[in-house]
């Protein structure tokens, strides 16, 4: 694991509170959108990669949903959410990783990453992000990434931006595109990002 990718996020968790990172959301909206389109059951395998102390866990807990599985490389970030959700962390299975080194012992119905994969900015990043996905992921990949119009650098570090094409084009061997939107993200501090939504089925080569 990169090490000091994984001390930044953890310092970033251990002294920011929510409403000081940009990338905070009281409802995550647009992503429990993407996830209740795909029509799956409540018994539905998800993943959310680079979950953090992000609230969508809690709310498909409480919507039902009974295999969910939550990847951050910060275990910091992790230990937040846990505490915040009290006893219904049991309910979820907490992973501490690198998602370009996760070895998943599982398939998963729905993979779903809010601002992670923008922060991965080398070929050889990208991947194996996508080789990792194509092997896990049985049925849907959702993506919240930054557009073109959305910041060029978060928390410090250097991101890429994504049109539909630019996105599609990166998972085309392994993935259809099913629909893409964008939104303005208003951080806790009234600022706004634009970010690319997309989701896709995966496809067998």
């Amino acid at each position: 694991m990169d090490t000091t990718t994984q001390q930044h996020w953890d310092n970033v968790y251990k002294t920011k509170e929510p409403g000081q990172v940009s990338w905070t959301q009281a409802v995550p909206l647009t992503s429990l959108e993407f996830i209740h389109s795909f029509g799956l059951p409540k018994t539905a395998r998800i993943i959310d990669v680079g979950g953090g102390d992000s609230k969508l866990a809690g709310y498909l807990l409480d919507e039902g949903f009974e295999n969910i599985t939550v990847l951050d490389i910060s275990a910091q970030a992790l230990d937040n959410a846990k505490k915040r959700l009290g006893d219904k962390a049991k309910k979820i299975n907490w992973v501490v990783s690198d998602v370009t080194e996760f070895k998943p012992d599982t398939t998963f119905d729905v993979w779903h990453d809010r601002a992670t994969f923008h922060f991965l900015t080398t070929g050889e990043q990208i991947a194996k992000y996508i080789d990792i996905a194509k092997n896990s992921v049985a049925g849907f990949l959702t993506i919240g990434t930054f557009s073109e119009s959305g910041p060029e650098k978060c928390s410090g570090l250097q991101t890429r931006q994504y049109s539909d094409e630019k996105l599609t084009a990166e998972l085309q061997n392994g993935f259809d595109k099913i629909r893409c939107i964008t939104e303005d993200h208003v951080t806790p501090f009234d600022t706004k990002q634009n970010f690319l939504f997309c989701s896709f089925k995966r496809h067998k080569n």
